[in-house]
This record gives structure tokens, sequence and C-alpha cells, in this order.
């Protein structure tokens, strides 16, 4: 037996029929501006070469680590979803077969933050009105992939579509960057940049972080054996990423810590982490320094900083053996931001040529420190709600536990952070909704007038994000 789909189009809005319809009258005025997607992994081949996407499977399910992530909780091998294995043994190849799987296990996403998106996809992007279930598989599978054959949803017409005005990848430092030499020569309008992610160069931890820097030395001519060499190479990377477009960095180191070493004491270090191994400590004091020398760059090229702390990364060892990075088991840390910045920020929280957009998987730090240090220093700014809390409920905390220190005006808006393309528009939409439902909140107790809400919502749905990442 199937199931209407329908999307209320009161979904997400305060239950209080006044707030409500406030919260209706602001989303009413903001719902059709253009997104800003300024940080993201979504590939950008899809964009360079515009090609359709191959079927259902392919652009909903094996890119998607929310999906795969959750099926594996429940015990399905994600050979059997055709995530690709890293030493090339066999997957799932039908992606019919991968599609059946995925829809048969469709209720385990039942009030999660993916059920929500793809719905959304279904009912909008597609057109479909019947829920996702066994019975209903192979009618989406029939539907999506016949849509995905047409021009209308090649990737560069979707984004047309969806009137996204500015798309940001995440490449690493020794990436050619071919694709967005590609796009920036098609003669297409539509922006799609890169950031830089400089964690393979400067993570001693990293796979391959010794050979990494024999590669940043081919490509730069720098002599990466030497402290001022290696700098000289990540300022050379920085440069290129610029002239092609960027306008950010990102860091997704496992703490939030910083250091700031005399030259003396990094040559040394650096000496060390550059010709083998080092415990622990040392590996976290090198991505400390790191930190501050990316500040100090930023300072000097005028790229926006990005902090994405507190993942353990790869937690589960024979997910990561088996698949590799980015397979959906990395776990919420808890993380220090007060003692862990002040090296960094001693030097430069009060430089208005610095930001430094600060993320967090640690709810517990939002009140505490968060909103604190971005509500003094000049520097900082908070990234939205992020990852595990790119959530309605995830979206209402960070609001509450931020705004009464940090104001609006010190928040940089939403970023979606996603692999699969059509969750942007989706996930955009969520944000939109929760920040109208929460200063409609505001209004109806007399803490801000109408007419600061409908500022405060386009500020937080397109000016603020523009303005925090130069775009």
């Amino acid at each position: 037996m199937s199931h209407p789909l329908k999307l209320n189009p009161d979904r997400l809005f305060p239950v209080d029929a006044d707030t409500r319809g406030l919260a209706r009258r602001l989303y009413a005025e903001i719902k059709d501006l253009p997104i800003i997607s300024p940080h993201g992994h979504t590939d950008p081949s899809w964009f360079a070469l515009n090609e359709n996407f191959a079927n259902p499977a392919e652009l909903l399910i094996t890119p998607d680590h929310y999906v795969f992530r959750m099926l594996h909780s429940q015990g399905m091998a994600m050979e059997d979803l055709g995530v690709p294995r890293a030493d090339g043994g066999p997957v799932e190849t039908d992606p019919r077969t991968i599609w059946r799987r995925f829809a048969e296990n469709y209720h385990l996403f039942r009030g999660t933050p993916s059920r929500m998106w793809h719905d959304w996809v279904y009912a909008e992007a597609f057109g479909i009105d019947v829920r996702l279930s066994a019975e209903t598989a192979d009618h989406y599978y029939d539907v999506i992939d016949a849509a995905l054959k047409t021009d209308a949803f090649k990737p560069r017409a979707l984004f047309d579509r969806y009137n996204i005005e500015v798309l940001t990848t995440t490449e690493s430092p020794t990436d050619t960057l071919e694709h967005h030499k590609t796009i920036r020569a098609s003669g297409w309008k539509g922006r799609v940049l890169t950031a830089y992610r400089p964690d393979p160069v400067l993570d001693p931890d990293y796979e391959g972080f010794r050979d990494n820097l024999k590669v940043l030395a081919e490509q730069t001519g720098c002599d990466t054996t030497t402290w001022a060499g290696y700098l000289d190479s990540l300022r050379a990377r920085r440069a290129f990423f610029a002239e092609i477009g960027a306008t950010s960095t990102d860091h997704g180191h496992p703490t939030a810590f910083t250091a700031d070493l005399s030259k003396a004491e990094a040559e040394a270090l650096f000496a060390k982490v550059s010709t083998g191994p080092v415990s622990a400590a040392e590996a976290e004091l090198f991505r400390g320094q790191m930190l501050t020398e990316m500040a100090a760059m930023s300072v000097e090229d005028g790229l926006v900083m990005q902090l994405h702390p507190g993942s353990f990364r790869n937690h589960s060892a024979t997910v990561f053996n088996r698949f590799g990075r980015d397979k959906g088991c990395d776990i919420p840390t808890q993380t220090d931001y007060v003692r862990a910045l002040k090296p960094l920020l001693d030097r430069f929280g009060s430089d208005t040529r610095l930001t430094l957009i600060l993320f967090t998987l640690d709810e517990t730090s939002y009140s505490r420190e968060l909103a604190p240090l971005a509500g003094h220093y000049p520097a900082l700014k908070l990234g939205p709600s992020w990852w595990f809390h790119d959530s309605p409920e995830g979206m209402r905390r960070f609001r509450e536990q931020t705004t009464e220190t940090a104001g609006f005006y010190n928040t940089v808006g939403f970023n979606d952070d996603t692999r699969a393309f059509l969750s942007i528009p989706a996930r955009h939409d969520v944000a939109r909704r929760m920040d109208c439902g929460f200063l409609a909140k505001l209004v109806v107790e007399h803490r801000m007038e109408e007419d600061e809400a409908h500022e405060l919502a386009h500020a937080l749905t397109y000016g603020l994000v523009k303005a925090a990442y130069k775009l």
C-alpha cells in the first residue's frame, strides 16, 4: 500500500498561530533569494564536464555518507550500497538493486534531517507524489532515472534552476584545479569556486604527509625540506588557489589548539615532523603552530579562514581500512576553544584583516565559549550549526545559545557542507524556515520589531554570507 507524499507549506514553522503567521510572511520574502553555498564538498567535475548523472543511486545514495552511515548502523554492508572499496574489491554495481535496498530501509530515516532533505528532493525536484517504500521503489527509480537523462537535470541546468549564485568546493593544496580551470574557460556564468584545504600538508598524522611535501616542492619549486621553503610553498599554493577564484581556506584539525612558537622552535619542530615519526604531542603542537601560520597568511592575502575542529576522524578502523576517508564513521569530540585559540588570538584576534569562522561539533561550547569569543574578538565569526547538528533542532539550539552574547551579525548565515548536490536547495530551505521561525518568536515576544525581523531574515539568508566570505 502506497502513501501520499506532500510537503506541508507550514513545515518547521512554530505551532502558535500568531508566530506561524509572521514566520510565513518573513519566509515569503526570502524563500526565493539566491543560494550562496560557500563551503561544501560537491565534485567540480560535475560542472566542468556537465554530463548527465548516471542513475538515481549515483546521485542520491553512493556519495552521501548520511545515507550509508544509517544503513551501516543497521547491519547493511556498505558494499551492498555500491560504496567503492579502497582495495578495488567487488561491490554492488547494479544501481536499481542499490536503490531497492535503500527504499526497503527508508523507514530508518524517520525523524532525521536526511528524511526531510530526501522528501524535498523527491517532491520538489522530481514531482513524485507517493512516499518512498519497497512498494514504490521501482516507480521512484524509473521517474528519477528518466529525468536524469534529460538536459534539464544536467548539473549546470540544476545549478541555474535552483538559483545558486555561488557554490564552493573544497580541494587539497596539491590539486591542480583542472576542473575549475575548465569551468572558468567554458563561458558558463555559474560561479563554482574552490577552497584551499591544506590538511594533507599541515597534519603529520595525515596519510602520505611527507610524500605530499615532495609534491608541494615539485609544484612550487620551493625547498620543502626547510621551514622557510615549506612556508613559501604554502604561500605559493594559496596564491594559485586565489588566482583560480578561492576566497577561503578550510582547516579540519582534530582540535582547535594553536601555538605561537619562536622561529627557532618552529624550525626544529618542522625538521622532526618532515623527516620521521613524531609523538602525538609533537604532531598536535605542529598542527597548532600551522593554524597560527595560516592566520598570518590570511592577514597577508585576505583569504577567509574556516576552522572545523572536533571530529574524531575515521573512528572505525575497519571502515577506514576497507573504504577510506569520509565514509560516515567520524564522531564528534569535546572541544576547547577558549584556551586552545588564545595563542592565535593574542596575535590576530583584534586584527580586522583576519576573518576566522569557527564551527563546532560540541554544542556545549556555544554559550560557554564560542559566543563570548565571537562577541569580543573582531577577527572571529561563528559558522552555522554543522554536520551532526545540521538539523531543525540543531539550528534552533545554535540561535538560542549564541544570539544573546554574539548577536546575529557575528554569525555568517548558512552553509550546507554537502557532497549530495540536490540536498543543497533542500538544506537551505530548512535553514530559511528555521531562521524565520526564530525571528518571528522574537517579534511576538516584543523583543524586536517586525521591520527588523524582515531585515534580519534577508541578512541571515543572503547578506551575511556574502560579506563574510568576500563573495
